[in-house]
């Protein structure tokens, strides 16, 4: 990387490398760049070490402590606590204190091939193991553990057998079994298990009662109908040829850029109602607007994905991940409104009006059975428009479906070396009428073409600056 192209980022990290430690103390002294943590530099000189921090925390972690892994609490809250606590486990224990900020890093097994990517670089422990992580003897350091209480493993195991079945709970079960030798807690194993077992005993009831519900070779409810339209889709998609539309938003600069007006507009696809300078304060102070507290949070959650590069890059390849993958950006983007269940599937209804949704009882197995005709789709653009409308049909969740659709389906893009599509407002009705128009007279014609609108539209929106984008944007997003 060209050493000027470190200006492009908001973090610039000293390194072993001496001509990019040199051009750091040029920068330095010629006033581009502040130090604002041991081996920590911004260009951003007008905003607090804190909020810079928060923002970029997990790409810190990354370039501080490569192959980290995100681990007990904190894999299942992907964020610090409140008091700005985080934990990772590491290749040695210390706690270490940044500007807001404290990191305890725990000595234990790296990250294995169960475990995932996550955003920044670091690594972030499976289900499985998260529950083992959080079965230790957790502490309380600096009034805070590294352990969720047992109340709240209860509570999160109880929903796993409420909203997924007992399969889901005993695949859990199964595999903390089988990792827990390789991670040396087979104590923490029987803790586990033996809650596991107490609520499989329970015997949830569960009553299945739509006409169109069905039951696959597993055992997981679908509904049938919607597979039809999910097909007609498929076909429709396969059989075009489409035009490349290569990123061109190639820079951190300008990949944040698109990434802010990405997410704002999806917002207010939604019915948030932030002005774009409200907007921008609460991307750049990282700080929700009091009387706009849920709108300033889904903007927050929205953009923390959309304007991570490598988070964008990331596409399921088997059904599991795909629904570990829904799950764990829900949790992200809606991380900070627990009344709405972040990365749990829908546990009642969320019809509304005239449109119903899939019934929550449903919601996985129709899911994974979407998968199968998603995985047929070859160009990224096709399944981007497939994972756009299947996931606005389900709506798995209780909020944030919208968001969580358009981000999944600007990640297959992204993945894909094409252009990203942003939804300006000014098209809302005819996008909607377009879902519609496929859901009940099952034509997917005018979906396909207001998305392929979009993607021109979208396409050459440029730039290195908020000023710069905006200009290029002109009305065309309201």
């Amino acid at each position: 990387m060209e050493k000027s192209a470190l200006l492009n980022h908001e973090i610039v990290m000293a390194s072993s490398d001496k001509s990019t430690n040199y051009f750091i103390k040029k920068m330095k002294k010629e006033g581009c760049i502040v130090k604002i943590a041991p081996k920590i530099y911004t260009t951003t000189l007008n905003d607090t070490p804190e909020n810079i921090i928060r923002r970029n925390l997990f790409f810190i972690l990354g370039k501080l402590y490569p192959s980290a892994l995100l681990s007990h609490r904190s894999a299942f809250e992907c964020r610090p606590t409140d008091d700005g606590h985080i934990y990772l486990t590491y290749n040695y224990t210390k706690k270490v204190s940044l500007p807001g900020i404290v990191i305890h890093l725990l000595d234990g097994e790296p990250a294995m091939p169960f475990d995932y990517p996550f955003v920044g670089g670091v690594h972030i422990s499976c289900s499985a193991r998260a529950y083992l992580e959080n079965m230790q003897t957790g502490y309380r350091r600096d009034g805070v553990s590294k352990c969720l209480s047992l109340n709240e493993i209860e509570e999160k195991l109880g929903k796993i057998m409420h909203i997924n079945g007992r399969q889901a709970l005993e695949k859990l079960r199964d595999t903390a079994r089988e990792i827990s030798v390789t991670l040396h807690m087979e104590e923490e194993f029987v803790k586990l298990e033996t809650i596991i077992q107490s609520i499989l005993a329970s015997k949830p009831y569960k009553n299945y009662t739509s006409s169109v519900m069905k039951i696959d070779t597993n055992g997981e409810p679908f509904d049938g109908k919607r597979l039809k339209q999910y097909s007609i889709l498929m076909s429709a998609l396969n059989e075009r040829e489409y035009e490349d539309y290569p990123e061109p938003n190639k820079t951190d600069a300008s990949f944040r850029q698109f990434a802010f007006f990405d997410s704002y507009y999806s917002c207010c696809f939604e019915g948030v109602e932030l002005d774009m300078t409200e907007a921008q304060e609460v991307i750049e102070d990282r700080v929700a607007i009091p009387n706009k507290l849920n709108d300033s949070e889904a903007l927050l959650g929205t953009y923390l994905l959309a304007s991570d590069r490598k988070e964008m890059m990331v596409t399921p390849d088997t059904p599991e991940l795909f629904l570990e993958l829904l799950q764990r950006r829900h949790r992200i983007i809606m991380q900070n409104r627990s009344d709405v269940l972040p990365g749990v599937f829908k546990t009642q209804n969320n019809d509304s009006g005239e449109n119903r949704v899939v019934d929550y009882q449903q919601v996985r197995g129709t899911l994974l059975k979407g998968f199968e005709f998603y995985s047929v789709l070859r160009h990224p653009f096709s399944r981007a428009v497939f994972l756009l409308y299947m996931i606005s049909d389900v709506q798995p969740f209780i909020e944030g479906n919208g968001r969580l659709a358009r981000i999944m389906m600007n990640a297959e893009l992204t993945s894909g070396g094409q252009s990203r599509i942003i939804f300006p407002t000014s098209l809302r009705s005819e996008y909607f009428s377009a879902l519609r128009q496929l859901a009940r007279y099952e034509n997917p014609e005018k979906l396909i073409g207001i998305i392929q609108q979009m993607r021109q539209y979208s396409f050459h929106l440029r730039g290195e600056s908020f000023e710069e984008m905006k200009e290029k944007l002109g009305s065309g997003g309201e």
